[in-house]
């Protein structure tokens, strides 16, 4: 089989679960296709073998089941075109490209517009592929970005509101007649005049259910519009009928509904209108990522500064960023100094000093230096679009829990119209023998109190905001299954490099003679071992000047030899100094204490003397202490995975609180120890954040890499903590028992909602008007439960 290919769809004209379900079914009937379509994202995510099957196949395949699946479209500046010829092989070769459905390039004026599948090929890929031919091209406007679809939608509806609310008004007023008895206008009580007011609502205005039932049922299901067409059009037709018959026969006692269809149609407009308008709320997450994003970037061309888009900005290209502007794209330091604020990715609250050579992250804000940056990585390829990807994914994929709500919601629709049936003929033969009239009310109540919205709409809504709100907090969920895992973790194991320590040896203590500190850091400036760096970088900032160095000597896992400033110095362990014949008995009491402690302890001789010892430690994260007592507290059960050796690692454990430590585990033994673990029964959360943890993190139940580690381990991990705090590990933990807890709810809802309404509805408890108005509104306030998770205080 050859290597799976993944589109992400956006569809159109989806109203209920059944209709999602619908098309999940089919998609993952065709060869090769493994699909989950999102009711609440309106979209499709595909991965499939283009072996078996092509692209435009599947998506012919969604527009055959009556939906539509939207392009996005752009326009693009193009440079370098001088004929016909030129503009002809430009669009000839775009619309070639897979994912590019048309591409029309206008010589004149010198752009393109381009309609495209987002999610099989992006603006960065059809520019790359015009570049390829000779020719310059630049985003120039997106004509029809999605939240102006968005919004354009959200003002289609809103008019076919108002339209509705406005014929539907005075067919309210004869209700109010039927109900109470109070005085209306004459000509209201009219039946052509009600006719006249119901037909545009159910045949202009609700168009949309009969297209949505008849696109359904020709191919062999049943959805929402199903459902609404049936229940309105009994009342509507029967209402006309009445009226025929009141007018061929005078006097006539007649029995009308045209103000059921009509209110019916009304309500569940207002219910889709309100379930749109929370629906966008959801997606907040994502757009406050994208307004981080830098919109402009100031290039270096010619020794001239030129203002471009960031979509301009190429790898390579050297850019000027100033005090108080954001950096466009992820990039290095080439001349400047400057201190970067990067606590929108990192969550560190005080700016980081940059020089020559540091890299900066697209987004972040330059605080007060003047610098010029050479792009590195641009488009889709930086960290904060990386972001808004892993955020988007999350968002759009389904958690195990919702396979429940997919199963009931696919065989709701058909009980449904079995259960109308049954009840319109038990009350015609048995309740109220020959009443058809009530027989058809209670039935069209039956009808519509049942929609399935509000089960297919339960969990995406919960996972959307839930995921949306961890992202705001720094915690990045993959996926709504890994949200759902993640709660029932009860045992979590730390690496300790750079996880629970900051992962840079640090020196913790010194005694002895600062010259002879300086003559040591002389020599260590030499040495590329860590603990070397360590050692210059503490004399360095004690304002020491180092000397100049001959003769220098290492020996691995000893020590190191030199000559500094005319004097030999050695810097090393006992056994170093032992074979260097150098008496170090006054110092040993002093290494014994802090080896005790978990550092690493040298020994510092000048001329066959010892004139001082040094310790030096990976220090322990600032936040790790009281983030291991959080959950320590909260009941989880923790371990320390480290290859230090078991003095070293005990004492660390002993200043982290932890009880449990396994120590000496070689990289390779990490995901064996996580099984270990696994097999006493017990649910697994592994903390890493460097390549050797991602076997372990692939391994456990749920992955957590630790932002500020290798793309190895965050790619493994199932779930990433921004910037290293620690603190973020309960929140995650927190975050999806608190989701999970509300997806419970709001299924428990949906299925009790439901699950009540047909019996009050078949007993003939309920009219058809107010069941509407239930059915509107229970969509509304699941998606209002939904939205709770974003003030939730965790």
């Amino acid at each position: 089989m050859s290597e799976m290919k993944h589109m992400s769809l956006n569809i159109t004209g989806m109203t209920c679960a059944a209709c999602s379900n619908r098309i999940e079914k089919v998609l993952n009937k065709m060869d090769g296709v493994d699909a989950k379509v999102n009711l609440a994202m309106e979209s499709a995510s595909v991965d499939y073998d283009p072996e078996h099957v092509a692209s435009d196949q599947i998506m012919a395949k969604i527009e055959k089941l009556g939906y539509g699946v939207q392009m996005e479209r752009a326009d693009f500046d193009i440079t370098g075109m001088t004929c016909a010829a030129c503009s002809t092989r430009i669009e000839k070769v775009l619309n070639k490209m897979e994912g590019v459905s048309t591409a029309s390039v206008n010589l004149t004026d010198e752009s393109a517009v381009v309609e495209y599948q987002n999610g099989m090929v992006d603006r960065e890929a059809i520019i790359e592929r015009i570049r390829k031919l000779g020719y310059d091209a630049s985003v120039h406007v997106d004509r029809e970005s999605k939240a102006t679809r968005k919004e354009e939608e959200l003002k289609k509806k809103r008019i076919q509101l108002y339209a509705a609310a406005l014929l539907s008004f005075p067919l309210l007023l004869t209700m109010i007649d039927h109900l109470f008895g109070l005085p209306v206008p004459h000509l209201l009580m009219n039946p052509w005049v009600q006719f006249l007011l119901a037909t545009p609502v159910q045949f202009i205005i609700g168009k949309q259910f009969y297209v949505g039932a008849y696109k359904s049922l020709k191919n062999k299901s049943a959805n929402m519009d199903v459902l609404v067409a049936l229940g309105t059009s009994a009342a509507y037709f029967y209402s006309l009928a009445e009226s025929i018959r009141a007018m061929i026969n005078p006097g006539r006692e007649m029995h009308l509904y045209y103000e059921t269809s009509a209110i019916l149609i009304t309500l569940i407009l207002l219910g889709k209108y309100f379930e749109a308008v929370a629906k966008g709320r959801t997606t907040q997450a994502i757009s406050s990522l994208l307004n981080l994003q830098a919109k402009e970037a100031t290039l270096l061309r010619d020794g001239e500064e030129v203002k471009v888009p960031v979509d301009q900005v190429k790898a390579g290209d050297i850019l000027i960023v100033k005090p108080g502007e954001k950096v466009p794209v992820d990039g290095e330091v080439i001349r400047g100094n400057t201190a970067i604020d990067e606590s929108m990715i990192t969550g560190e609250s005080i700016p980081i000093e940059k020089q020559t050579g540091d890299a900066v992250i697209g987004s972040t804000i330059n605080k007060n230096g003047h610098i010029q940056v050479k792009a590195t990585k641009v488009g889709k390829d930086t960290a904060l679009a990386g972001i808004i990807k892993v955020v988007e994914e999350a968002q759009g994929s389904k958690a195990p829990i919702q396979r429940m709500a997919d199963i009931i919601s696919g065989y709701f629709v058909p009980i449904v119209v079995a259960i109308a049936v049954i009840t319109f003929a038990s009350w015609m033969l048995f309740v109220a023998p020959g009443n058809f009239t009530q027989a058809l009310e209670v039935a069209i109540a039956v009808l519509v109190i049942a929609c399935p919205c509000a089960l297919g709409l339960a969990t995406p809504t919960s996972i959307m905001v839930g995921t949306g709100k961890a992202a705001e907090l720094g915690i990045l969920f993959k996926g709504g299954e890994h949200l759902e895992n993640t709660h029932k973790v009860d045992t979590i194991v730390f690496d300790k490099t750079g996880t629970l320590t900051n992962g840079t040896p640090e020196v913790t203590d010194f005694e002895g003679d600062e010259q002879a500190l300086m003559l040591a850091a002389s020599a260590e400036r030499n040495s590329e071992h860590p603990l070397a760096e360590a050692i210059v970088s503490y004399a360095q900032n004690a304002g020491n000047e180092l000397h100049e160095v001959t003769d220098f000597e290492a020996v691995p896992g000893h020590g190191i030899k030199a000559m500094a400033n005319n004097s030999e110095v050695l810097v090393g362990t006992r056994m170093f100094l032992e074979k260097h014949s150098v008496e170090y008995g006054n110092y040993e009491l002093k290494m014994e204490q802090w080896e005790n402690e978990g550092k690493t302890a040298m020994l510092i001789a000048v001329d066959r003397t010892v004139k001082g010892v040094i310790a030096v430690a990976d220090t322990i994260k600032d936040s790790a202490p009281e983030a291991l007592k959080q959950l320590s507290d909260a009941g989880y059960e923790l371990i320390m995975l480290t290859g230090d050796n078991e003095r070293t690692a005990n004492a660390i454990a002993s200043q982290l609180g932890l009880d449990q430590v396994v120590a000496q585990v070689v990289p390779e033994q990490k995901a064996d120890k996580i099984k270990e673990i696994q097999q006493r029964g017990k649910k697994v959360a592994m903390v890493g954040d460097g390549v050797n943890d991602a076997p372990a993190l692939v391994v456990a139940d749920v992955g957590i890499a630790i932002g500020t580690g290798t793309d190895v381990a965050i790619e493994a991990a199932d779930l990433t903590i921004l910037g290293g705090d620690l603190a973020l590990i309960h929140k995650g933990i927190l975050m999806s028992k608190k989701t999970m807890k509300n997806i419970r709810q709001n299924l428990f809802w949906a299925l009790a909602y439901n699950s009540a309404g047909i019996p009050v509805a078949a007993i003939g408890l309920l009219a058809p008007w107010i069941a509407g108005a239930a059915m509107a509104f229970s969509s509304v306030s699941v998606v209002t439960n939904s939205l709770r998770l974003k003030r939730v205080k965790i």
